[in-house]
């Protein structure tokens, strides 16, 4: 049965399928001419596209980390405490430099959305940085 939205027909979905195979369980391309296959990133590439984005310093940093918060908590996962925003990260196969500085922050604070938890990630990372994450740091003065 022909629905008509199809692009390409049931034997180009199978060839293409057959195709992609090898690539979809090795994980890496398998095609014998390396012409074809993706240039790795460079030294210079923008920090997105050569890794995960960590909790940092600058409002470029902050813009970063909040929408891979948002992108891989969503909204469902709000209000939570760092340690529902763990399991949820972890379930949702967030990278391990994204989920690792939620375990530092205090285990009784619950963050209302993505915004509240990346102003407080960059604050701890900036306490930890400055050496002010004691009880002369942000959280006692606030």
């Amino acid at each position: 049965m022909q629905r008509g939205s199809d692009r390409l027909n049931v034997h180009k979905d199978d060839e293409m399928k057959h195709e992609l195979q090898g690539m979809l369980r090795s994980g890496h391309p398998t095609r014998s001419e390396e012409w074809h296959d993706p240039e790795p990133t460079a030294d210079d590439d923008p920090r997105v596209a050569g890794g995960p984005v960590t909790p940092g310093t600058g409002e470029e940093s902050m813009a970063a980390l909040r929408h891979e918060l948002a992108r891989h908590l969503g909204r469902t996962a709000f209000p939570a405490g760092p340690r529902e925003l763990i399991g949820v990260l972890r379930s949702r196969h967030a990278p391990d430099a994204l989920v690792e500085p939620l375990q530092e922050l205090p285990h009784k604070a619950r963050y209302a959305n993505a915004q509240q938890l990346a102003e407080a990630l960059v604050r701890s990372a900036t306490a930890e940085t400055t050496g002010t994450a004691g009880p002369e740091g942000p959280a006692a003065h606030a």
